[in-house]
């Protein structure tokens, strides 16, 4: 699915907000309707670290953000997301640009929704590999975002 004007504007501004930026990550990539974003964490001297291979923070500040980003864009406005814990495991230190993929289904999505209808509340687990431009992997990250209903929004 390709970018829409909105979203390539959203890339823009996240790209530019200094947080982000100065930690090395890079968004390249978010579908018009935000169930697909790609990132990348160049190599650069902002992601090295002493021993020449990128900085395990660089990695994690990268993709950090991106699931509750996505489901709050996703999901109605009526909806309050949170991360809530995430994990990352480190498997092969990495001396090139790095890159993720972060998707939500349509399914997923329903699913959220159909569960808030009963529920005030979900926590979801969203597992991202990060991995060089040849697919070998160098981390795994798992991210638990919690989605909850808003009930000052609701009337």
């Amino acid at each position: 699915m390709p970018e829409s004007l909105r979203t390539k504007l959203a890339r823009y501004r996240f790209n530019l907000f200094p947080a982000y930026r100065l930690a090395g990550g890079r968004v390249r990539y978010i579908a018009s309707d935000w169930q697909e974003v790609r990132v990348s964490i160049p190599r650069s001297w902002r992601t090295k670290n002493v021993f020449g291979t990128t900085f395990g923070g660089s990695i994690y500040a990268a993709i950090d953000p991106i699931y509750a980003m996505m489901l709050v864009q996703a999901l109605e406005d009526s909806y309050v997301v949170w991360d809530r814990r995430a994990t990352i495991e480190f498997e092969k230190p990495a001396k090139e640009t790095l890159y993720a993929r972060f998707r939500l289904s349509d399914a997923e999505l329903e699913e959220i929704e159909s569960i808030l209808e009963t529920e005030s509340s979900t926590t979801r687990t969203y597992a991202v590999d990060i991995v060089a431009a040849d697919g070998t992997r160098h981390a795994r990250a798992e991210k638990e975002v919690y989605v909850g209903t808003d009930e000052s929004k609701r009337a």
